[in-house]
C-alpha cells in the first residue's frame, strides 16, 4: 500500500484542488510570486489535502467548503515547513534547496508569515470561522509542542505522558485538523465530526511513533533523515523512554549521561541502540502504535461501507507499516 494508491480514490478532487490552491496564493509582489512558484513545484505526497477530501467524502461528499478548508490546511502546513527549515537551518526540502537556502532567512520567515495570513484571509472571506478555530488551535498546539520538546531535550527528563503530549501537539494536531475540516465541510452531524477528528488524532500519534521507531530500525537510504538523528539531537522518544524505565537505575543513568554529553560516536550509538532493543523498547513502541490504529479504525465503524472508508482504513495501516 502507498499514499498514491490510497489517494487515488480522490484523484479527481486533488487534480481540481491544485489550480484552486495555486489561485489562492497569487500575489502582486514579484519576489513572493517567484518563491510561491518554487514551493508549488514541490507538491510532495499531498497527504493533508487527501485526508481532507477523504473525510469529506466519508461524511457526505466534497463541497466548495472542502476546497476552502483544504487550502487553509495546506497553507498552514507549507508555512510551518518554511519556518521549520529556518529554525533547523536546513539546506534541503524534498531533495531540493530549501527556501532559506535560496532566499535567506529573512525572506523565508516573511514568506511563511504570508502563507499563514493567507489562510486566515481565506477563512474570513468565506466566513468559515469553525475552520479558522480548528486551524488556529492546530498552530497553537504545534508551537507548544515544539517548545516543550526543546525544553525537555535540554533537561533529558521526558516521561511517556509528556512524550504523548509533545507528539500530539507537534504531529497529531494537524492530521486531526485535516480530518475535522473535511468532515465539517460535508456534514453538521456532531458524532461524525467527533469520530473522524479523533480518528485523525490517533492516527497522527501512531504516525509519529512510527517515525521515531524508524530512527532505531532504519538506515539513511530508507528514510529522509540521518540514522540515529533523534539521539544526536538529544530527543528522547518512546523506544528509549520505555528502555530507560525498564533498565536498572545505574544503567539508565549511564545511557542518559552518554546522550547528555553529546557528540555521539558510532560506538556510542551502537551501544544505545543495543540497549533499547534489549530492554524491549522497539516492541513496546510498535505495540503502542498498533493499539492506537486499532482504536482509530473502530471509530470508523459508524460510517457506511465505501471506498473512502476503505482508503482511510488503509491509510491507518500504512502509517505503522511504512518504511519512510
Amino acid at each position: 500500500m502507498s499514499i498514491a494508491k490510497i489517494s487515488s480514490v480522490v484523484n479527481h478532487q486533488l487534480e481540481a484542488f491544485h489550480p484552486y490552491f495555486r489561485a489562492q496564493m497569487r500575489t502582486d509582489v514579484p519576489l513572493l510570486n517567484l518563491v510561491i512558484r518554487y514551493i508549488l513545484r514541490q507538491r510532495g505526497k499531498r497527504v493533508r489535502p487527501t485526508l481532507v477530501f477523504l473525510s469529506a467524502e466519508l461524511c457526505g461528499g466534497t463541497t466548495n467548503r472542502t476546497f476552502v478548508g483544504a487550502s487553509m490546511v495546506e497553507l498552514l502546513h507549507t508555512a510551518t515547513l518554511v519556518h521549520d527549515d529556518v529554525v533547523d537551518d536546513a539546506g534541503e526540502r524534498r531533495g531540493m534547496p530549501s527556501i532559506n537556502a535560496l532566499w535567506k532567512n529573512k525572506a523565508s520567515v516573511l514568506v511563511g508569515d504570508y502563507l499563514l495570513s493567507r489562510g486566515l484571509h481565506i477563512a474570513v472571506d468565506n466566513e468559515e470561522f469553525a475552520f479558522l478555530k480548528a486551524t488556529s488551535k492546530a498552530v497553537q498546539r504545534m508551537s507548544e509542542g515544539e517548545l516543550l520538546q526543546m525544553q525537555k531535550s535540554r533537561q533529558l527528563n521526558i516521561d511517556e505522558e509528556t512524550y504523548f503530549k509533545i507528539i500530539g501537539d507537534k504531529t497529531a494536531s494537524l492530521i486531526s485538523t485535516c480530518c475535522e475540516i473535511g468532515a465539517r465541510s460535508a456534514t453538521h452531524d456532531a458524532q461524525s465530526i467527533d469520530n473522524i477528528t479523533r480518528f485523525g488524532e490517533l492516527v497522527g500519534l501512531a504516525f509519529q511513533i512510527r517515525d521515531d521507531l524508524l530512527d532505531y530500525v532504519s538506515r539513511t537510504n530508507l528514510i529522509g533523515k540521518p540514522y540515529a538523528n533523534d539521539l544526536k539531537e538529544k530527543k528522547i522518544t518512546l523506544p528509549l523512554i520505555h528502555a530507560l524505565r525498564s533498565a536498572s537505575k545505574n544503567e539508565s543513568k549511564s545511557i542518559l549521561g552518554m546522550i547528555k554529553k553529546g557528540n555521539l560516536q558510532s560506538a556510542d550509538i551502537a551501544h544505545i541502540m543495543s540497549f533499547v532493543k534489549q530492554q524491549g523498547g522497539i516492541e513496546y513502541a510498535q505495540g503502542k502504535s498498533e493499539a492506537l490504529i486499532d482504536e482509530a479504525i473502530q471509530l470508523l465503524e459508524i460510517f457506511p461501507e465505501s471506498m473512502y472508508k476503505t482508503a482511510l482504513t488503509e491509510f491507518a495501516h500504512f502509517v505503522i507499516e511504512r518504511a519512510s
